[in-house]
């Protein structure tokens, strides 16, 4: 687990930081700031859906991940989440909620989350890890300089996470293989893209609700022999 507590210590950090140089910036400054993380985050969602082998899969990845989301309320439960933070910590005006939903979804549906976290469970390897932690204690420094302290609680939903992958990785030593892991990466990215329109408030997309479309691969692989494919 020392990957991935050092893993959310540097979104705290970095969230922390970012917060307080959030205080001297003007208004001008956070929007621009803004305006290129969204732009930043969509290419890095582009980059990585364009390496999908399997396009098809990828679109009913979606469609059933996104029914899937809809009927739990994950979206709204994330958002009930940020809310009463918002009201424990006395911030209801605050960005609190968007901080947290946006934070968490960026650092949770990435490639280095799951197979760093496999490789932590499995071989007891932190570097991927390591590596996502100082990328992400950078990303929160952004993040939090435009959307405020809920960057900072997104470390809590990343370490359990990252946690039950790497309690759960001996059991899926033999389903995550290479191909499986590229689509699943292809998914995340088509999700990270929603963030970064999110983040440009072009449209409003509950990505929330999408986020168990990163799992159909890895489902598909298990029921593909049974099913003939």
């Amino acid at each position: 687990m020392l990957g991935t507590v050092v893993n959310a210590i540097a979104i705290i950090i970095g969230g922390l930081i970012g917060t307080f140089i959030r205080n001297g910036l003007k208004e001008n400054y956070k929007k621009t700031l803004m305006n290129g993380v969204g732009l930043t985050v969509i290419i890095i969602g582009i980059m990585g859906a364009i390496k999908s082998e399997n396009m098809i899969l990828i679109i009913i990845s979606i469609v059933l991940g996104s029914i899937i989301g809809e009927a739990i309320g994950i979206e709204r439960k994330l958002d009930s989440i940020g809310n009463s933070l918002e009201e424990k910590l006395g911030q209801g005006n605050s960005n609190l909620s968007k901080g947290f939903v946006t934070a968490s979804l960026v650092y949770c549906v990435g490639a280095m989350a799951i197979v760093g976290s496999l490789e932590s469970g499995l071989l007891g390897n932190h570097d991927t890890l390591f590596a996502k932690s100082v990328l992400d204690g950078i990303s929160s420094i952004i993040f939090a300089s435009t959307l405020g302290i809920g960057v900072v609680f997104s470390s809590i939903l990343v370490f359990i996470y990252q946690g039950i992958i790497i309690l759960l990785a001996s059991s899926l030593r033999n389903l995550l293989t290479p191909d499986v892991i590229l689509e699943m990466s292809a998914v995340g990215g088509i999700l990270i893209m929603g963030i970064g329109i999110n983040i440009l408030e072009i449209k409003k997309i509950e990505v929330g609700n999408m986020s168990p479309s990163i799992f159909i691969p890895l489902i598909y692989s298990i029921l593909a022999p049974f099913l003939g494919f």
